[in-house]
């Protein structure tokens, strides 16, 4: 998120799908939600551009991901910049951001950014990314967000808000 922040003075929130897991689950009406979810869900819905990350799990993101996703009002999204990005244990699943990833924010008709970043355990250090490669790729799809968001700006009422949702 520091990328997005350095590129753009915005807001920053970070929404942790595993501390929401205990009042999402078991959920089957947006309206059965609490307050602590809905706020993160409006976040989610209201920020300027979206980074998006989420671990590997069997060869897609996890459920508990896509339950999170499926309480988004489905015209949220609509030309939101969208920064996809997973992990994963190995090389082999980094094709989760073009197979499982961009399909689901294409049907929320969000901009998905051409450049995705797929990290394993090994490009990681004390929890932050090491990878000089990867953090270049991450750097370049943020500048190609900007405009984007620049565009959405002018496009919906501002608010400069960046969530991960992870």
């Amino acid at each position: 998120m520091d990328l997005v922040a350095d590129a753009l003075p915005c807001e920053q929130r970070l929404v942790e799908l595993g501390q929401l897991a205990p009042r999402l689950a078991g959920a089957t009406w947006r309206s059965h939600l609490p307050d602590s979810v809905e706020r993160e869900l409006a976040a989610v819905e209201q920020a300027d551009v979206l980074v998006v990350a989420t671990p590997v799990f069997r060869g897609s993101y996890t459920g508990l991901f896509k339950h999170f996703f499926d309480f988004i009002d489905q015209d949220a999204l609509i030309d939101k910049p969208v920064l996809l990005a997973a992990t994963g244990g190995s090389e082999r699943h980094a094709l989760v951001i073009d197979h499982q990833l961009r399909p689901l924010f294409s049907f929320f008709q969000a901009r998905t950014l051409p450049l995705g970043v797929y990290a394993t355990d090994k490009d990681f250090a004390d929890y932050r990314l090491q990878n000089a490669a990867l953090i270049e790729r991450a750097r370049q799809a943020v500048q190609r967000a900007l405009p984007l968001v620049d565009l959405a700006r002018h496009t919906r009422p501002a608010r400069a808000e960046e969530v991960l949702a992870a």
